[in-house]
């Protein structure tokens, strides 16, 4: 392996891996995470405006939806990391490869989805949620079902484009995407031309149906003549050793993702015992809390592409400093959307409340600023577990990743049991665990980064 090179002395914005280029790669990958977080921003409007307990309802079951496709959404982003190496050690002919075995990959986990869905009445109803709750989250869920199978091919072939650092192309269809489904949520839940009002239905519909249509354009996108010649992406058979080692670094990272999201789920549910209030309060503020989460996602994910390409070129240094640069970009947009939900949370509230007042809704609102003041708490912590933890798995330091969300899940869901149902504690006390969970972890992943171990790792061949 070479030596690390020496650091550029250029300035922070416009040296080799600095400002300029992170954002080059970051800003559309981050406009594709604030589309969809509009997107579900709007979507959880909508469904307040029409019903306090299908507002309630749709976290918690849209929360379920993504555990069940949490493991091979994992793999499947994971292509892009192996796109990305390729195209760093120059072996253009391995990249439609490797797309294709993220598509077989995601096609093989349906039957993961449908035992999940035979498994969600019994789920929702262990949770102890209200009756009424109940069937909403059945409804959800059951609809958003439908679109998983397209969820995942369509990051399977995203790859192709955000591993080549062509991420603009993923935002345009991503932001489109968005923007028709934000159309279709408004007219499939409250109706009109001629349709009778969906509520809570209409809006699962109306994601499954943007989902699948989202495929059919990256498959138009990624089988033109031009990227069949150059990248082979014609090339749609099953390669038993190429899915072996996408099972092998990317599986890991799926896991992560799944006991990440299954801790969380189980902290939903067992919060949702506690009443309708409560359970539409910490729905409010996890909504709010996505535009500050996902920017950083995006963030993040440049950040692992950046990692996956310097390496496969052995610029370790350049790897390094891509990734100090996501982290400090990270803080200064965490510390201005932190101050934003202490200072002026009407100011991302204001949606909400757009219609007639009702009792529930200021309990609900009052409740939404104070929880907003933990996830400002939580919030430099989140920038640090992302940014460092796609840094490692950019270089195939997956498993460390595995074993970290395995113990944390454990944790999480472990204490939230025991604060609900043996000690009997509330809302505030459950958040207080959570803001100490994010936290823990983002200083778990910062200490791995320090080690330098990811550096000498590598996903593909040479």
């Amino acid at each position: 392996m070479t030596q690390p090179q020496t650091a550029s002395p250029d300035s922070w914005w416009s040296r080799e891996a600095g400002a300029r280029d992170v954002l080059r790669v970051a800003m559309p990958l981050v406009a594709s995470s604030i589309s969809w977080t509009i997107l579900t921003f709007i979507d959880r409007i909508f469904l307040l405006w029409w019903s306090e307990t299908s507002f309630a309802a749709s976290f918690p079951a849209a929360l379920y939806w993504w555990l069940l496709v949490s493991l091979p959404l994992g793999i499947c982003m994971y292509v892009q990391t192996f796109v990305a190496q390729y195209v760093g050690s120059n072996q253009p002919s391995m990249v439609g490869r490797i797309i294709w075995q993220g598509v077989w990959l995601a096609m093989a986990a349906t039957p993961l989805i449908v035992i999940g869905w035979w498994l969600a009445p019994y789920v929702f109803e262990w949770a102890k949620h209200d009756r009424e709750i109940l069937d909403e989250e059945r409804i959800y869920f059951g609809w958003l079902a439908l679109s998983s199978p397209a969820l995942l091919v369509s990051y399977a072939l995203s790859g192709f484009y955000a591993g080549r650092g062509k991420t603009r192309v993923v935002a345009a269809v991503d932001a489109s995407a968005a923007l028709l489904n934000i159309v279709l949520d408004y007219w499939w839940i409250f109706g009109g031309l001629g349709l009778p009002a969906g509520g809570i239905a209409g809006a699962a519909i109306a994601t499954t149906v943007v989902t699948w249509l989202k495929v059919a354009v990256y498959l138009i996108l990624v089988l033109q003549s031009h990227h069949r010649q150059q990248f082979n992406t014609g090339m749609w058979r099953i390669d038993r050793h190429l899915l072996g080692r996408l099972w092998y670094f990317g599986g890991p990272g799926g896991l992560q993702i799944f006991l990440e999201v299954g801790g969380f789920a189980i902290f939903i549910l067992l919060v949702g015992s506690l009443g309708l209030v409560e359970l539409a309060a910490t729905n409010l503020a996890f909504n709010v809390s996505s535009l500050a989460f996902h920017p950083v996602m995006g963030l993040s994910l440049a950040t692992s592409i950046l990692v996956g390409q310097h390496l496969g070129a052995n610029r370790e240094a350049l790897a390094l400093r891509a990734t100090w640069t996501s982290m400090a970009l990270a803080c200064i947009y965490m510390a201005i959307i932190s101050f934003v939900y202490v200072v002026f949370p009407d100011l991302v509230l204001f949606g909400f409340f757009q219609v007639e007042s009702t009792e529930n809704r200021q309990e609900i609102r009052a409740m939404g600023i104070i929880l907003l003041r933990f996830v400002a708490a939580y919030n430099l912590f989140d920038a640090m577990n992302l940014v460092f933890s796609f840094a490692i798995k950019g270089a195939g330091d997956t498993h460390f990743v595995m074993y970290v969300s395995f113990i944390m899940a454990l944790l999480l869901a472990g204490l939230t049991w025991v604060m609900r149902t043996v000690l009997d504690l509330g809302i505030y006390e459950c958040w207080t665990l959570v803001t100490s969970w994010v936290s823990l972890l983002g200083v778990i992943y910062w200490l791995r980064f320090r080690q330098g171990r990811w550096l000498s790792m590598r996903v593909v061949e040479d």
